[in-house]
């Protein structure tokens, strides 16, 4: 992936928005368990930051995915895992099936306040019992005259108490799992919807995340995403970005962790020797950094593929299963040069070990992306049974 002066451009903006607006308070979002998304939204809106992929038709700046990659790079930069996570899901997470195959009253009605930052957009797919089993959710939308009457929950939804809408994946009926499931745009305010208390997470504290209910949630038709029955498909698509969302957002922040180690382990004396100086710490530091470079050519590669329209799935996969599994050593190692004072709540390398960790979780388990991957591969065994003789 080549970057120009225009993909340089806007990462000194996007940088530039994080240090002024978002870092100096990420302290005081972590300590309260909330950040002010409304807030944060129409500030990012009002510089043209939440829509650079989406059509300019609806507010958005048009560019290709490749502008978006740097943007989801530079995020790495915010200090808590939490607000970033927030951003990625307005941008990467609940919209794209909205801007790629929403009706022209569903972008416009949509579309626009989420590019906008006027609204608060979640994506509500997983379940008590279907995270990662996409096909299994439970949820269900049944025609009404010109409704939807929803009945379900979901779980581990991010942003959700200050969402103003829901892309949600609901059953529409069917017998095909695949081909039963339907994305549909639920206002928050709708009546029959409530919320449990936030939840109290290991990391990414900055960020509300909720189960929702719905009992009885009348929605129009019309606020269906694309076409009945193709939600799943539609969901899958927007995992790609997803994917390549979070492995890329990952980059920056364990270079930060890395270079704060440096810096740590420099001035750091033991046995009247720096802990740099040994052999062992910056040996292990190159190591890592070379795998953060890695990882960075995989996601450009995977950036480049899907731009000119290739199934990216293999990369993508790779990708997301990469990243979660080095933060969780880059954070690990990190955190160790520190010795006691990284096992300290507010030390930085301390929270990218808690936030971090949610890399090999959410988006699809890192079990999730090696399945995905032996599938490509042909190696995945089959699910039939085998009769004995």
């Amino acid at each position: 992936m080549k970057l120009t002066k225009e993909h340089q451009a806007i990462r000194e903006t996007i940088a530039k928005f994080i240090d002024k607006e978002i870092n100096p308070y990420c302290d005081e979002w972590e300590e309260a368990g909330i950040f002010p998304a409304h807030e944060l939204f129409k500030k990012m809106g009002d510089e043209g930051l939440l829509g650079i992929c989406k059509p300019e038709a609806y507010g958005g700046m048009g560019l290709d995915y490749s502008y978006q990659i740097v943007f989801s790079e530079e995020l790495g930069r915010i200090a808590s895992g939490g607000v970033s996570m927030a951003i990625g899901v307005q941008t990467d997470m609940a919209t794209p099936a909205l801007a790629n195959h929403g009706s022209d009253y569903v972008r416009d009605e949509f579309l626009t306040k989420a590019i906008s930052g006027e609204a608060v957009f979640s994506i509500a797919v997983s379940e008590p019992h279907a995270g990662s089993d996409v096909a299994a959710i439970k949820t269900a939308a049944v025609k009404d005259g010109d409704d939807y009457i929803i009945n379900g929950t979901k779980m581990w939804i991010t942003n959700a108490t200050q969402a103003d809408y829901l892309c949600l994946l609901a059953d529409t009926g069917g017998d095909n799992a695949h081909m039963s499931k339907s994305l549909i745009v639920v206002p928050t305010k709708s009546e029959g919807i409530s919320f449990s208390k936030r939840l109290n997470k290991l990391g990414m504290r900055s960020s509300d995340t909720a189960q929702i209910f719905f009992d009885d949630v009348r929605v129009p038709q019309k606020n269906l995403i694309g076409e009945e029955g193709a939600g799943f498909i539609y969901q899958m698509e927007q995992f790609q970005e997803e994917r390549l969302y979070a492995a890329a957002g990952n980059l920056k922040g364990l270079e930060a962790c890395i270079n704060q180690t440096i810096e740590y382990t420099r001035d750091r004396k033991v046995f009247k020797k720096a802990i740099l100086d040994n052999q062992v710490v910056h040996f292990r530091l190159a190591e890592l950094q070379t795998e953060i470079e890695c990882l960075r050519a995989l996601v450009y590669s995977a950036v480049e593929g899907y731009i000119d329209g290739e199934n990216v799935t293999m990369k993508a996969s790779m990708a997301k299963l990469k990243a979660g599994r080095l933060s969780r050593e880059v954070t690990d190692a990190c955190l160790q040069y520190w010795g006691g004072m990284g096992y300290m709540w507010d030390n930085p390398i301390s929270r990218a070990y808690r936030d971090t960790r949610l890399a090999s979780i959410g988006g699809g388990a890192d079990e999730v992306m090696l399945g995905i991957i032996c599938k490509l591969m042909g190696t995945m065994p089959s699910r039939k049974k085998s009769s004995i003789q």
